[in-house]
């Protein structure tokens, strides 16, 4: 249990850290005005905060920094929201009031302008395989073995997908089977599409469709391919741009990552609803060791439909990132919704 000089102190030098960048002296927490102790009484109470572990002494200088069980006490008990400023504000009113076809583009735009508000890499998982239904699929052929599948969600998302065939397809086996696909399998959620492929779908291919074993395999892999979750960027080399992260080695690790979409997913997934704060090791990746992550859940008719996140230092502005995280996933689930219901 800290006591109320040390909370203040405490919280004076988080601040102070993460305006600056700077290890904080008790010269400068002194001189702040919601502050009246002296530099000394300061350095003492310092140097206890650095003994219980929330504060950390640079080797080359005799100021403190937060350490992470610091920053998460603060988080957990110091943190005072911060009202979102009317500039961003107007510019996520901006991006919702768009008029977007499908919500794959909003996503996108969202991952974006989310990079662009905190200067920071935003990561934005698309709606979820588990709660993702099969709206309709067209199959347009381009060749005498390829063809585009479009696959249409009711979410809004839409992927086209070209696919091979092993040889030549016939047209009518072609129209049999897309009009078998929608008959069978319209709202089946996305991740059991190839489980209903061979379980009902099979038996209605083989009796109208001479190449239905070719089929069936290709299907297989386009709805395969679905299961994956959607990930969108935004400012992926932001973190080139923060003091911590000038060993190139880190921040190599860090970017290769983002080329592994699946790993990505899984890092940044939200285990429930709501806004979660994971501080360096609390991510349990060594990569993320010196980093935080931010996440918030999107829902659609109150049903959880993905996760926006943000990946930036542990010497994060707390209060500003996560009302700005919270604001914006209330304006993108509305915005989902009026989608959903205007359709």
């Amino acid at each position: 249990m800290l006591t109320e000089r040390q909370l203040l102190i405490l919280k004076a030098i988080v601040d102070d850290y993460v305006t600056h960048a700077e290890p904080v002296g008790s010269r400068t927490v002194s001189k702040r005005e919601d502050i009246s102790y002296s530099p000394a009484t300061i350095r003492n109470e310092m140097s206890d905060l650095e003994e219980l572990g929330f504060l950390d002494k640079p080797h080359s200088s005799a100021g403190r920094i937060p350490s992470q069980k610091g920053y998460r006490y603060y988080v957990d008990h110091l943190l005072r929201p911060k009202n979102v400023a009317k500039r961003e504000t107007l510019d996520i009113r901006a991006l919702m009031q768009e008029k977007y076809q499908e919500s794959e583009m909003l996503i996108s735009q969202s991952a974006k302008l989310l990079s662009q508000l905190t200067s920071y890499t935003s990561i934005v998982l698309g709606p979820e395989v588990f709660e993702s239904k099969l709206k309709q699929l067209q199959l347009i052929p381009i060749s005498d073995t390829q063809a585009v599948a479009i696959i249409v969600t009711d979410t809004g998302y839409v992927e086209n997908q070209t696919v091979h065939f092993p040889s030549k397809i016939n047209g009518g086996d072609l129209e049999r089977v897309v009009n078998i696909l929608n008959e069978r399998l319209a709202g089946v959620p996305i991740y059991m599409l190839q489980k209903k492929l061979d379980s009902e779908v099979k038996q209605v291919m083989k009796k109208y469709v001479s190449q239905y074993n070719m089929m069936l395999d290709v299907f297989h892999h386009v709805f395969e391919s679905q299961q994956q979750d959607k990930v969108y960027y935004g400012g992926k080399t932001n973190i080139l741009s923060q003091p911590e992260f000038n060993d190139v080695e880190r921040v190599r690790d860090i970017l290769n990552i983002f080329e592994e979409d699946a790993l990505v997913s899984k890092l940044f997934k939200s285990d429930g609803a709501g806004l979660t704060v994971r501080i360096g090791h609390e991510n349990h990746f060594e990569p993320f060791d010196q980093c935080t992550v931010v996440t918030a859940t999107y829902s659609l008719d109150g049903t959880h439909m993905g996760t926006i996140g943000i990946l930036g230092p542990t010497r994060m502005e707390y209060p500003r990132i996560i009302s700005l995280m919270d604001y914006f996933s209330k304006d993108l689930t509305k915005l989902l919704t009026d989608m959903k219901q205007s359709e």
